[in-house]
């Protein structure tokens, strides 16, 4: 069995990957880091036994998206991990960065759940984890776009569950939506969390649990199951106020 992991580098990818290797799963890494890929590489290959190969891609360059697929078609699991957000007013956030975001959150997640996808479904087997988060439940004022992807992440999972489900396929597709977790992803997005947050090695462990399981919605944390649960019932306006205020207390 083989998993190609991107954003693989460090947190959650980084520890999926330990996770899959300890199931003895062959591993495909995907970052940019290539000293992080590397060094992943070889911890998993000594203490795993199991093969790893790595890419170094840039994926929010559409095209690094197809060529990853066309040189690592034959997989069984594909989890779309890679992404990063911004925190700022919408208006003062940079432009660049937004569409950064955009290209990694969800161009880049698209394509590959899209190739592979048609593959899985030709051979009537295989697995897909989109890493969404709690923010694709909600309005996200102060990190909209990052939100916003992460709304897509979720929708666009939960439209090809069911047409799974009426095709009768045996292909699985899940959904990580984690809170809060102690990663680069809060460097890099300028946030520090007021709210406790978990490891990345709890999150992985509990994700690859649930997802071997067909669990549709894995969601880490009893504060995040009930986060969903109010984000049906409470109206926007008042979740966005509510949003705005946490994040607001995030500020770095």
């Amino acid at each position: 069995m083989k998993v190609l992991i991107t954003g693989a580098s460090s947190g959650i990818g980084r520890d999926l990957a330990r996770e899959f290797a300890k199931m003895k799963y062959d591993i495909i890494l995907v970052a940019r880091n290539v000293e992080k890929l590397e060094k992943l590489k070889k911890e998993l290959t000594n203490e795993y036994n199991v093969k790893v190969k790595f890419y170094s891609i840039d994926l929010s360059n559409k095209e690094s998206c197809i060529e990853l697929y066309e040189k690592a078609r034959d997989i069984d699991i594909l989890v779309n991990n890679a992404g990063l957000g911004d925190f700022g007013n919408f208006t003062e956030t940079d432009l660049g960065k937004d569409l950064t975001i955009i290209q990694t959150n969800i161009t880049a997640m698209h394509i590959l759940t899209k190739l592979y996808l048609k593959d899985m479904k030709a051979k009537n087997r295989g697995k897909i984890l989109n890493v969404a988060s709690i923010a694709g439940f909600l309005p996200g004022p102060l990190m909209a776009t990052y939100y916003t992807s992460k709304n897509y992440v979720v929708r666009l999972s939960e439209s090809i569950r069911e047409e799974l489900k009426k095709e009768k396929s045996k292909v699985k597709i899940s959904i990580l939506c984690p809170g809060p977790v102690r990663t680069n992803f809060n460097n890099v997005a300028n946030v520090k969390f007021e709210l406790s947050s978990l490891s990345s090695e709890y999150v992985a462990k509990y994700a690859i649990d649930k997802f071997l399981k067909d669990k549709f919605y894995i969601l880490p944390g009893f504060t995040i199951k009930i986060t969903k649960i109010f984000s049906k019932i409470i109206p926007t306006s008042i979740l966005s106020k509510c949003t705005y205020h946490m994040q607001k207390r995030k500020e770095g």
